[in-house]
């Protein structure tokens, strides 16, 4: 989500009566990735976690910016939760994952919050309706208080699932979905190795696996063998004690959630006409080294049929939200420090209210 420039970070953290008028002033015909008519609430300001530029967790500081309006086709979300994802490291530090050329900034693609107003046209949701999803392609903005956002790419929350959940669940089942059952079509039957388990996207697939009938090996470090087990692995390989490529072979699939050497190294376990899909290689699958086996990069779209999805697939317990660490808005730094590091598992969730 980009916003109009506000003046200095100290002016804009304030929350003066000349912080509102100049946000007011630099929100008015600013252009906005939102929609062709997307505007701001003048004389409104919410909380976000805002970067004025890329680096390092340096330029991250919680302050004031403009309340966003519903363009037409949208509704304004009141965020109650936002999820933290490998991905939003990359678009700070910018670099050749992304370059932002609007500052200042709010990083974040999936949320769970309650509708606060509708924008022209929508009617299949209501004020007070709580929603969740995941912002449209190449969108960011949900480490804010509020988001504006196309109504029919949001699902309904159920009940059952509280905020914290529900965005937690978002990103991480979109992707998981789109991998195994899109693109790798994984059968009833066959043997698939997703890398890294211990992870949400990856989490969310051994459990996905599981369900379509499938079985399962994956790699975790010792303190996570347990935890990935639980999630229904099959097979457990210690990645700090075994190379899985000298320990798998002639599996059906792999999804590989990792990157770096690790990516390179998955298609040897392969069977001939095996398929493997990557995530963590950048916006194109590596090339595939043999002729006889697929290398693929999964299309995350966004639209309410995959979110409708994942609550079905909660709804009847084929898959359990993941184990989640839970931080306030203002804290969201050290949510991306952890999640920098790698090392954790389950999800890293914004508390926003």
């Amino acid at each position: 989500m980009r916003f109009p420039s506000v003046g200095a970070p100290e002016t804009v953290a304030s929350g003066s009566v000349a912080m509102q008028q100049s946000v007011v002033a630099a929100a008015e015909g600013a252009a906005s990735t939102q929609g062709p008519r997307a505007r701001w609430t003048r004389g409104s300001a919410m909380k976000a976690m805002i970067m004025d530029r890329h680096g390092g967790l340096e330029v991250l500081r919680y302050g004031d910016l403009p309340d966003p309006v519903a363009a037409p086709g949208q509704v304004l979300v009141d965020i109650h939760a936002a999820s933290v994802n490998g991905a939003d490291t990359k678009v700070r530090e910018g670099g050749a994952y992304t370059t932002i050329s609007t500052f200042p900034y709010v990083l974040g693609r999936d949320f769970s919050g309650v509708v606060a107003s509708r924008g022209a046209g929508v009617t299949d949701v209501a004020v007070g309706d709580a929603v969740f999803g995941v912002l449209a392609a190449g969108r960011d903005g949900t480490y804010a208080e509020k988001v504006a956002e196309k109504a029919a790419l949001l699902c309904r929350k159920p009940d059952q699932l509280s905020h914290l959940e529900a965005a937690a669940l978002a990103l991480v089942g979109l992707t998981a979905l789109v991998s195994i059952e899109d693109t790798i079509k994984l059968q009833r039957g066959e043997t698939i190795l997703i890398q890294g388990g211990a992870g949400g996207v990856a989490g969310y697939a051994i459990q996905l696996a599981k369900h379509i009938g499938a079985r399962v090996i994956t790699t975790a470090s010792a303190a996570n063998h347990g935890y990935v087990k639980d999630l229904g692995a099959d097979q457990v390989i210690d990645y700090n004690k075994e190379d899985f490529s000298k320990v798998v072979k002639d599996v059906d699939a792999v999804f590989e959630t990792v990157g770096g050497d690790v990516a390179a190294r998955s298609f040897a376990v392969l069977k001939a006409g095996g398929r493997a899909a990557f995530i963590a290689s950048g916006a194109t699958a590596p090339p595939s080294p043999r002729s006889d086996v697929r290398s693929l990069r999964p299309a995350v779209g966004r639209d309410r049929a995959h979110l409708e999805r994942i609550v079905q697939l909660h709804a009847i317990k084929a898959v359990r939200v993941p184990e989640l660490r839970v931080f306030s808005l203002r804290d969201a730094a050290e949510a991306q420090r952890i999640s920098e590091g790698r090392h954790f598992r389950g999800k890293l969730v914004l508390q926003v209210r």
